[in-house]
């Protein structure tokens, strides 16, 4: 099956934006369930998805994922069921590591 680092090299690095809607939570409390809720479907259905990390940040999203996945469709599967947790709006962007740009460029 390879080492960890073998299959992380192997995925894509993707960045999720999200934005909930105003009726998604109506406490702290009800954020923290809804996340709990969100990210245990996450797991289940997409296995192989490696989270890196979570930020909530200010400006026309509340929070912003980084996190691996093996393709396009598993990340975009990720982004579905948020929104559907949160009746939220998501934007994933496809990510490259600064070292491995550099790489690529080499090769141009």
């Amino acid at each position: 099956m390879g080492s960890k680092r073998e299959r992380n090299s192997k995925m894509q690095t993707f960045i999720m934006l999200t934005r909930l809607s105003p009726d998604a939570v109506r406490s702290p409390q009800a954020l923290e369930q809804l996340e709990h809720k969100a990210m245990d479907r996450v797991r289940k259905d997409c296995p192989d998805v490696e989270w890196l990390d979570s930020y909530a940040i200010l400006g026309p999203y509340d929070y912003l994922d980084i996190f691996r996945a093996k393709d396009v469709e598993t990340a975009s599967r990720v982004s579905t069921l948020i929104r559907t947790f949160g009746h939220a709006r998501t934007e994933i962007w496809t990510a490259t590591e600064w070292k491995r740009f550099k790489e690529i460029v080499r090769t141009l």
